[in-house]
């Protein structure tokens, strides 16, 4: 009797190089987007090439990806189109000389963050910052890039290095590297701490209790972000959700209710941040000769 297990498994090789590996369910090589890998599939800027305080348009993507257009978020779908007001982070200043003297002009409540917006302006230069928790329109905040040798008096909305302030200052737009822009305290109502100086290095205590020595050269905002209330707001109803931009969800998910208790864990090390140096490719030198 004739066996039909080596044509069956001839027929499936066949299948499997025409089709390129593909099974029956899904396909192998389709690469999926991993969720907040440097991706926000909640809405996409159109920026131009050069700075402007005019209002830039908003792509909302619901939660697709902005290239393939797969749905990827299930939570994100819908809601009100805003305007988006282009912030700028760099609070560079002169390292010497009188400092940088900027009047406060507007507060915008943007609706695409959290924070308020202020609009300032010196000489024809016209940009929007970070609004600290008790500006208002009318006052003149200094940039200055100077490390004196004693710790300057501040005040709220002013822009210094981290070795120019004083030890328990609290700050928000700090930087992370030196001359690229604030990296940690950007969200409404959060502020960092100065702890204290170590050698050339100034420890700062983020908003989450975490503690992170930068160089003495990252500038940083005076105060506290605006919109301190901002996490304390309640969406009351179903229809401010669908207007803040995300969808029902299942109705299976509960909070915790922290009868079983909870895990306490110690905060983690000191994490010095410095910038990583390419390593060097060593040239390999074959010695087998083929003649």
């Amino acid at each position: 009797m004739m066996s039909f297990r080596p044509l069956v498994t001839r027929l499936l090789a066949i299948k499997s190089d025409v089709f390129g590996g593909i099974s029956r369910n899904f396909a192998t090589n389709v690469d999926l987007p991993k969720i907040g890998i440097g991706v926000n599939y909640r809405r996409r800027i159109k920026f131009p090439d050069e700075y402007t305080v005019k209002p830039l348009d908003v792509q909302n993507l619901g939660g697709r990806d902005p290239v393939t257009g797969r749905k990827i978020v299930n939570g994100i779908g819908g809601g009100i189109k805003h305007k988006y007001h282009w912030v700028d982070l760099k609070r560079t200043g002169p390292k010497e000389g009188p400092p940088l003297v900027e009047k406060v002009l507007e507060i915008i409540v943007c609706g695409n963050r959290g924070a308020h917006v202020a609009l300032v302006g010196s000489g024809d230069r016209l940009r929007y910052i970070l609004a600290s928790e008790n500006m208002k329109p009318g006052d003149l905040i200094e940039t200055s890039g100077h490390i004196p040798r004693n710790a300057v008096r501040a005040k709220e909305g002013d822009a210094h290095p981290l070795a120019a302030l004083p030890v328990g200052t609290v700050v928000h737009n700090v930087e992370k590297f030196p001359g690229e822009g604030g990296k940690y305290g950007l969200s409404a109502g959060t502020f960092c701490t100065i702890l204290r100086h170590l050698g050339d290095r100034i420890i700062v205590q983020l908003s989450s209790k975490r503690e992170v020595s930068l160089a003495r050269e990252c500038m940083a905002t005076v105060g506290r972000v605006s919109n301190v209330i901002h996490n304390q707001i309640p969406i009351g109803s179903a229809q401010r959700s669908r207007e803040l931009g995300n969808r029902p969800r299942s109705g299976l998910w509960q909070r915790k209710t922290g009868r079983h208790g909870r895990k306490l864990r110690k905060l983690p090390p000191i994490q010095e941040v410095n910038k990583s140096v390419a390593k060097e490719r060593k040239t390999i030198s074959l010695t087998m000769s083929l003649s």
